[in-house]
């Protein structure tokens, strides 16, 4: 059926369609209420079928290359819009703009319908009616948190309460036992009322950990007191300092949007009972034809609400009236069971804080233009590639002789490693192209969680890179990947001190770049960075394994002692290091003996 025909027997139902071009390669995924009047309206039928006069240049060139067309019927626009937001995600269409998911800010809560609540972090919603968020924090919540239970002495383990006698903590003045009923619950709830008073007053809180810091330091406790002395600046760093005054205690969301060059940055900000709590910013990847504004906010919008919250609130701030403006607002509304409004403030103190956040946008725009790397754009030249990546993985595998295998996937994004992004596999299988294939295939099966990067690299040659390639495609994932292994000089790997002799690979080339250039230098140094992390994690499993072999060598302490241990203790270390008391917490007296000499007599 040709395209044309394919458009004149669209189906007046809500759907998402997809555009492709000659060959095959998705270019657009796109949602519509009326599946029927969306896709018709970026064509025009006579003379030819041809890109409508009324697009904008992005959607014109697009719809240029357009030479086939899919589409999903579903059951309404909230349905196509949620199905929209996964597809993109995982398939990357040239002409789509993808936010990776935000990460799911922590919040402070509270169980008020505990005897002895305590204040502890969590990012998922928790079910109970006597919870009380404080939040949405980017930073800073594990530092308040640590530094109020050292300035507040409430319960400070879960475990506390049910050990039934008073610990080490009410020794260090840090808890006042209500285990053995040393405080009342309203004396208690009087030292919550004071916790809850510096989440509220960061101020109130780096003022008394410089008190503390002070006495630290005087009682020569220093590595204390720089404990202290960097929680602060955290804390300090996370304060936003704000001149607008609410007079109200209300709550909103704010998105602000700002388009540059190459990229665009989303600044949120969240105010809480009158106050701006904390902001966030990320950045998306964009080039000068795909720059579409109302776009981004939706995605940014999207990205963050698909999310469980543990609160939303009524009002979401915006800059731009937006063309989904009532979907969006129905897609909160239905995830989170309450009604939200997205509004664009025109005057007063609301206006002006969509203001301060423009500001940050436009400074944020500065400060990543002076991180801009050359090589990304010099990648793109050097494999032909359609998109700049800017956010790559990199895999690789260890073991010894098939014992101890583990995967490892490293990420590199905005000129930097990414950390928090890395991956650990345990893995069963035993040769290295398994273990590749385990370990591809675990990443893959995340795609809809966590989205496929700009490229991926393969430390391997071209079969590991052919496997990469056909995981993707048994997915409908297009991904731009490519392989280095080593040369090789009579059957070895060749690495000359000063001279690394790697070759690179993609589907249809073999590269062999001088060890100067900076392309294969940024592709070594990210394999390298992937090769450490897998040895690493290698060399922690194998010694956690030889460690669980010696404890199973002492005769009577069976696999299910072992793990009992572990379930109790957390770690080989620390049944090492315990003594024969803590150990029959676990274990009869006989054994407990028994796993204490076995220790304690290898270390004489």
């Amino acid at each position: 059926m040709t395209l044309e025909n394919k458009l004149k027997q669209l189906p007046l139902d809500a759907g998402v369609y997809q555009y492709f071009d000659k060959d095959g390669k998705l270019l657009y995924i796109g949602k519509a209420k009326v599946l029927k009047n969306r896709v018709k309206s970026y064509f025009k039928f006579r003379p030819d079928l041809s890109p409508s006069d009324k697009l904008s240049p992005r959607i014109y060139k697009m719809i240029s290359e357009v030479a086939q067309l899919d589409y999903i019927v579903v059951n309404n626009e909230n349905d196509a819009l949620i199905l929209e937001n996964s597809l993109i995600k995982q398939l990357k269409p040239k002409y789509n703009i993808l936010l990776r998911d935000d990460k799911t800010y922590p919040y402070i809560y509270i169980d008020y319908s505990e005897d002895f609540p305590r204040l502890e972090i969590t990012r998922k919603v928790l079910k109970g009616a006597g919870i009380k968020y404080f939040g949405p924090y980017s930073i800073g919540a594990r530092d308040m948190l640590d530094s109020i239970y050292e300035i507040v002495p409430l319960v400070q383990k879960k475990s506390c309460i049910k050990g039934g006698k008073a610990c080490l903590f009410y020794q260090m003045g840090k808890c006042l036992a209500p285990c053995e009923e040393k405080v009342s619950q309203a004396e208690y709830l009087k030292l919550i009322d004071i916790a809850i008073g510096y989440i509220q007053n960061k101020s109130a809180l780096t003022a008394k950990l410089q008190d503390k810091m002070i006495e630290l330091s005087q009682d020569m406790r220093f590595e204390e007191a720089m404990t202290l002395r960097d929680r602060i600046k955290t804390i300090e760093k996370s304060e936003i300092k704000s001149t607008l005054d609410f007079a109200k205690d209300e709550d909103y969301d704010l998105f602000a949007v700002k388009l540059g060059v190459t990229k665009a940055v989303i600044v949120k900000m969240f105010i809480r009972g009158g106050k701006l709590i904390s902001a966030n910013h990320n950045y998306i990847n964009i080039s000068e034809d795909m720059q579409e504004l109302d776009e981004v906010y939706k995605v940014a919008i999207v990205g963050y609400y698909n999310s469980d919250l543990p609160y939303v609130p009524k009002n979401i701030l915006v800059a731009v009236e937006l063309e989904d403006k009532s979907s969006l607002e129905q897609f909160i509304a239905s995830k989170f069971d309450k009604k939200v409004s997205l509004v664009v403030p025109k005057i007063g103190i609301k206006k002006q804080l969509l203001e301060v956040a423009f500001k940050n946008c436009v400074e944020l725009l500065k400060i990543d233009k002076t991180n801009t790397n050359i090589v990304n754009e010099e990648i793109k030249e050097l494999f032909n590639l359609y998109k700049t990546p800017y956010r790559f993985e990199c895999f690789d595998n260890s073991h010894m002789m098939g014992q101890a295998t583990v995967g490892a996937m490293v990420v590199w994004d905005d000129n930097k490693f990414f950390k928090e992004d890395y991956r650990l596999y345990n893995l069963d299988v035993k040769d290295e192209y398994a273990q590749m294939r385990e370990t591809l295939m675990r990443r893959v099966a995340r795609f809809e969680e966590n989205p496929p990067p700009d490229m991926w690299i393969i430390d391997g040659g071209l079969t590991l890179l052919k496997l990469a390639n056909d995981i993707c495609k048994s997915v409908g994932v297009t991904l731009d990947m490519v392989a280095i292994s080593k040369e090789k000089v009579d059957a070895k790997a060749h690495r000359a001190k000063g001279s690394a002799k790697d070759i690179l690979y993609t589907l249809d080339e073999r590269y062999k770049l001088e060890p100067s250039d900076k392309r294969l230098q940024f592709i070594q140094r990210v394999r390298d960075e992937a090769h450490r992390c897998a040895i690493s994690f290698h060399k922690k499993k194998k010694r956690q394994e030889d460690k669980q072999i010696s404890l199973l060598d002492i005769k009577g302490i069976g696999k299910a002692k072992v793990t009992k241990l572990l379930n109790y203790f957390g770690t080989f270390e620390a049944v090492k290091n315990s003594d024969v008391e803590n150990l029959k917490e676990v274990l009869n007296a006989k054994d407990s003996i028994l796993v204490f000499n076995h220790f304690n007599e290898k270390e004489e």
